[in-house]
Formats: structure tokens, C-alpha cells, sequence
């Protein structure tokens, strides 16, 4: 997938908490808000408080589709609120391949 797809669909999907995100998507939309947060900070607070508030959902919706596509809950978002550890095993989990699970149609259900 590429930058603009990953975008389009992230947007697309803006609060849909249902299906999978390949790895592809979900780090490409990870850099574009980092990109896009970044420079609207620059612009000013103000705009990047905004910019951060408009992109809450479509940022939770693509973590939690991730995390299905490693077959866990989108509740393992919440591990981000324990310091360090919390966001290493997030990351971890993130950066992990996608795997048959329970909540796509499209892959297997064994291997």
C-alpha cells in the first residue's frame, strides 16, 4: 500500500474499529500524522491542538484495526498509558506481521 492509499483509507475508515490494517497502512498513516502534526505546529498551537483533535479517531480506529490484523483486541491500545514498557510492547505488537485471526474474512483461519 502506498503513502496516498494509506491516507485515503485510514480517512476513508475514519471511525470504523472493525477489520484489519496491514502493516503498510498503518505505519504510513503514523508518518503522515507525525508529518502533518509537526508542521501544524509549527504553523501554532492552536492549529496543531486542532490538527491533533481532528485526527484522535481515525488514529485510535487505525491502532485498533492493526491490532486485529495481529489477531489482539484494539484494547491493547490502552497499554499506552503505562510508561515505557506500555509503549515498547505496543510497538512491538505494531511492527509484528499480520497473522490469521479472528477478525478478517480474507486469511485463513489456520495455517
Amino acid at each position: 500500500m502506498t503513502f496516498t492509499e494509506s491516507i485515503s483509507t485510514c480517512f476513508n475508515k475514519y471511525a470504523n474499529f472493525e477489520g484489519t490494517a496491514v502493516r503498510s497502512e498503518y505505519w504510513w498513516f503514523m508518518l503522515f500524522l507525525f508529518l502533518g502534526g509537526l508542521a501544524a505546529n509549527v504553523i501554532s498551537n492552536t492549529v496543531g491542538i486542532l490538527f491533533n483533535l481532528a485526527t484522535l479517531l481515525p488514529v485510535l480506529a487505525a491502532g485498533s484495526r492493526r491490532l486485529h490484523d495481529t489477531d489482539r483486541s484494539g484494547w491493547w491500545q490502552l497499554i499506552w498509558f503505562v510508561p515505557f514498557i506500555g509503549w515498547i510492547i505496543l510497538i512491538v505488537f505494531m511492527a509484528q506481521e499480520g497473522r490469521p485471526n479472528r477478525y478478517s474474512q480474507s486469511l485463513p483461519a489456520a495455517i
